[in-house]
């Protein structure tokens, strides 16, 4: 055997063991999981597992799909947060507002794709998929955040995380009060100080409740300039003391907010940098119809949003979310110890100060 064939001859032999029923989701992963996505996904847990939960590194996730309706908020996404594995969340708006319902005791239940929608709006249930609960679930959680955001504190401009740490105070009140603890991912973020932002505050029930309040004279507004500010200092003091991840769980709007984070240090700030350590995606979408387009690491290389010397460390999932991520989480739990918690919520001024200092001095150079 030549040496270039070694080269390539050089990767583990495909030898798996047989399946047991007594396998846990972590050694399912190492030794089933041995070709295609399997394979991929295999990489993932290990890059999260080895590299990604390091100390020193800082952790974004995004979210995507209807995660939390279906349970994985309470499921995967808390437990993922009280052990310290995400240090700040990018969520589109309608995860955040049905996680409330789990926090404000309502029920959500099992149902079937394959009903007739029309007999559902007679009977009053809402349906998403395979997820079914009633129409009065909206409006006792509309009737929530509404309250919720009259109150004085939240009469003022502030950042998404802001707006998301408040109402998560309330929520974790309500848990208390309900005996529901556990079961809200804002609550959890409040209680851990993980920031949460969403790339479109108006592109959901709570943005739609925010609007109505602003027509009784509500002063509340998200603020997307410290929204865009606040991720992007996150980022420059990760990188600046350690190594910054991603995990991105679907793509959407929070996909590119996550990534863009980098683009906005380097192209827009003028800040010396190179993009993302630590790549971790699960999708289901193709580069090749737009779905995906400029979210492979590879093309994430050419816009800053990744380190080119990193590649090796950028795993793509093709798989859906709600099948990778509770073994991801359960791998993650069996092979790494919990981390201590960040709570970069409480450092957001902080670094943004720092962020600020480093891009006027940077323009004081440059006259």
């Amino acid at each position: 055997m030549n040496d270039r064939t070694h080269s390539f001859l050089s990767g583990g032999r495909i030898l798996p063991a047989g399946v047991r029923g007594d396998m846990t989701a972590a050694e399912l992963i190492e030794e089933a999981f041995t070709a295609y996505n399997g394979a991929r996904l295999r990489e993932g847990a290990r890059l999260l597992v080895r590299k990604m939960l390091a100390v020193d590194v800082t952790v974004g996730m995004s979210l995507t799909g209807a995660l939390t309706p279906g349970g994985y908020g309470r499921s995967c996404l808390i437990p993922l947060v009280e052990a310290g594995f995400v240090d700040w969340i990018v969520s589109t708006g309608a995860n955040l507002y049905h996680d409330l319902h789990f926090g404000l005791g309502m029920t959500l239940h099992h149902g079937s794709p394959f009903v007739s929608d029309v007999e559902l709006r007679r009977a009053g249930v809402i349906r998403i998929y395979d997820i079914f609960f009633g129409y009065d679930v909206l409006l006792d959680t509309d009737a929530f955040v509404r309250e919720v955001v009259a109150a004085d504190e939240f009469q003022h401009a502030m950042s998404s995380a802001e707006f998301h740490h408040r109402l998560g105070r309330y929520v974790t009140e309500r848990e208390k009060l309900l005996g529901t603890a556990g079961s809200s991912l804002l609550a959890a973020c409040f209680r851990a100080g993980v920031p949460v932002y969403t790339s479109s505050p108006g592109d959901s029930s709570i943005g739609m409740n925010v609007a109505a309040m602003a027509l009784t004279g509500s002063r509340l507004a998200i603020d997307a300039n410290a929204d865009v500010n606040e991720t992007a200092a996150i980022v420059y003091a990760a990188k600046r003391s350690g190594r910054s991840a991603v995990v991105i769980l679907g793509g959407g709007s929070p996909k590119n907010f996550v990534l863009q984070t980098e683009p906005q240090i380097q192209e827009v700030l003028g800040l010396p940098e190179k993009g993302h350590d630590y790549f971790l995606q699960v999708t289901d979408a193709r580069p090749d119809t737009g779905g995906l387009s400029g979210a492979t690491p590879g093309e994430a290389v050419s816009w800053g949003k990744i380190d080119p010397e990193q590649l090796p460390d950028a795993v793509v999932v093709y798989a859906d979310t709600t099948l990778a991520l509770p073994l991801l989480t359960a791998y993650a739990l069996a092979r790494h110890a919990p981390r201590p918690l960040k709570r970069l919520y409480e450092c957001r001024e902080e670094l943004v100060a720092a962020l600020r200092a480093a891009y006027l001095a940077r323009r004081s150079a440059d006259t």
